[in-house]
This record gives structure tokens, sequence and C-alpha cells, in this order.
């Protein structure tokens, strides 16, 4: 493909030989001649100078990289369009597998793909181009979007409701009971979760997500948000728009969390928390109570800065109580001296 045919489908400015060829891409290090690949950080030119790449995706000019260049507003995303356009095959319909369940009370929309060995209940309803890998189970009521992906062994329980364009990989469970119990008589009860979940369009699950049904009511999952593999989501939780979720986060039941949230790996969420709308929350925090916009760091979480200050103390505290030891030996001294 020219370049100049990638510069007019990414909408940036060429820096060089309009009419080369590029063959693929790749990363900077991993580029070949013929490839194109992207610079997001001044502190790799050198190494990008060095790469074998025959183009380069810039936000500026860089006059250093003697290559050609793209020059475009995010290279970033970019870099992410073109891998789509080289690498990413448009799915072909694949129709419904002699092998798979299906009920002859569902509604199946057109050029849906359903692999063998997956099985589609009574009243759920499957929107048009969604692909359903083998192993998958789609409950009593559920309700799946167009062009959704549910990768293999996917469970999505009854009465989920998921949006347009939706992508949830392989061994997540969407719907399952909300850890709700009451003590009496010596024993714990559990509550009956007779709630739901509702997802968004354009959300992308990943791995081994559990997602709870709410006791009453709904789980929320908002349009755009991302969830990383391995997460655990409560019920009765509300999450916004456009929120990122990392790997191996638990998020207690009742949470609401705002639009535009990045919350980072291992984070630990109690239940009834709140988290304002453009909150980025650190690794291995603990959040408990209310959070307003900011940055949040350590557990119990506190400001970042804030944490990074009490992160430097913390590291001298040896060498503290060290000065201290010996303050409290000089000041004996003194004491004893003065009795005398």
């Amino acid at each position: 493909m020219k370049l100049r045919e990638l510069a007019l489908m990414l909408g940036g400015e060429i820096i060089g030989d309009a009419e080369m060829e590029i063959k693929g891409v790749a990363g900077i290090s991993e580029a070949s001649e013929g490839d194109i690949t992207f610079l997001s950080n001044p502190k790799l030119i050198r190494e990008c100078s060095e790469s074998r790449a025959s183009c380069v995706i810039v936000k500026e000019e860089i006059p250093e990289i003697r290559k050609a260049q793209i020059k475009v507003s995010n290279p970033y995303y970019a870099f992410a369009r073109l891998l789509e356009h080289f690498y990413i095959k448009p799915i072909k319909p694949a129709g419904i597998s002699e092998r798979a369940f299906v009920s002859d009370k569902a509604r199946i929309g057109k050029d849906v793909s359903i692999y063998p060995m997956a099985y589609i209940s009574e009243g759920a309803s499957i929107g048009d181009g969604t692909v359903i890998y083998p192993w998958v189970f789609i409950g009593e009521e559920t309700s799946i979007g167009d062009e959704c992906i549910l990768y293999p062994n996917v469970t999505i329980r009854e009465r989920v409701k998921i949006g347009n364009r939706v992508i949830i990989h392989a061994g997540s469970v969407i719907g399952s009971d909300g850890f709700g119990y009451v003590f009496e008589g010596g024993r714990h009860h559990k509550i009956p979760q007779v709630g739901g979940v509702t997802i968004g369009d354009d959300v992308e699950i990943g791995a081994n997500v559990t997602i709870d049904r709410a006791t009453t009511g709904n789980t929320i999952i908002g349009s755009g948000t991302k969830i990383d593999n391995m997460v655990q989501i409560g019920h009765n939780v509300r999450i916004g728009e456009n929120s990122i979720v990392v790997a191996q986060v638990g998020i207690g039941g009742s949470t609401e969390i705002g639009n535009f949230v990045t919350i980072a790996g291992q984070v630990g969420i109690a239940d009834h928390v709140k988290i304002d709308s453009g909150c980025i929350i650190g690794a291995k925090s603990g959040i408990m109570g209310h959070l307003t916009r900011g940055a949040y760091s350590g557990v119990p979480a506190i400001p970042h800065r804030g944490w990074l200050k009490a992160q430097a103390i913390f590291a001298k505290l040896p060498e503290l109580n060290k000065k201290i030891r010996e303050l409290e030996e000089k000041i004996k001294d003194i004491e004893r001296r003065q009795k005398e």
C-alpha cells in the first residue's frame, strides 16, 4: 500500500516519499524494511532512528529520524488503526452450527455465527452480525446486541442485557449471583439475587472476569468502558462510560464509579464506595468512602502527591529511627550529667 494512501486514511501529513510501498506494521524494535512504526515517546528517538522501519508515525516532524514520516495528532491511535487495517480480517458469517443448541423460542438476527456446543436458551435474543464461539451459554431472556463477539466458555446468565459491539473474552461470567447473605439463627442465609446486568455499547471485557447480577435492579457497565482480565465486579455496582479497569481489581457491591475513571491493577474497592468521574487510582490501592476527582494511591488511598511524599519518608524510616535513638542516648547522657 502506498504511503500516500495510508496518510489519506489517517488524515496525516507526509514527510518524505509519498510513493513508498508499505507492507506491514510493527513496533520499533521488530520492524523490518517496508514496515511502518510509530513514535509517541521522545526518549525512543535514537532507537527509532536505528530501526529498520521505512516510515515512522510522529506527532511533529523529527529531523533526527532520517526516514519517511507521517505527522498526525495521535501517533498511537494511528498505529492502532493501521494494525486493524493490515491484520484484522472482516468476520464472515458462519451461520448456526447443527451441533449448537438454539431454542426455537430464541430470536436470532441476520448474519449471526453460532459455533458448535453453544447453548442459546429460550427467550434469548442475538443481534445482527454477532459471533458466538463454542461452549458459550446464554441464559433465558438475555439479549445480545449487534456485532458482538463472545469467545469460548463465556457464560451469560438469565436476564442480562448486552449492547452493540461488545467483546467478551474466554471464561468470563456475566450475571452470576451477587454475594449476599444475612446471618440468622446461627448460620448464613442466602439473599435471592433477582436483578440483572446491563452492559452498554462498545464495552470490552477481558478473560475470566465476573460481573455479579444485582440483588434487585441492575449491575451496570457504561458504554465504552474497558475491563481487563480477572476483575471481580460485585452486585449493584454502577460503572460509568469510558472508564478503564485494569487486571485483578475487586469492586465491592453497590459501589458507584463515574465516567472516565482509571483503576490500575489489583485495586481493592470496598462496598458502597463512591468514585467521582475523572478519578485515577494507582495500583494496589485500597478504596473506602468517597473519592472526589483527582489521583489517589495507597492503603487506605490518599491523594497521590501526598502518597509519594509518604513513600519517600517511609524509605528513610530506618535512618530516622537510628537518629532518634542517637538523640535519646544524648538526652539521657545530658540528664545523667545534670544529676551529678
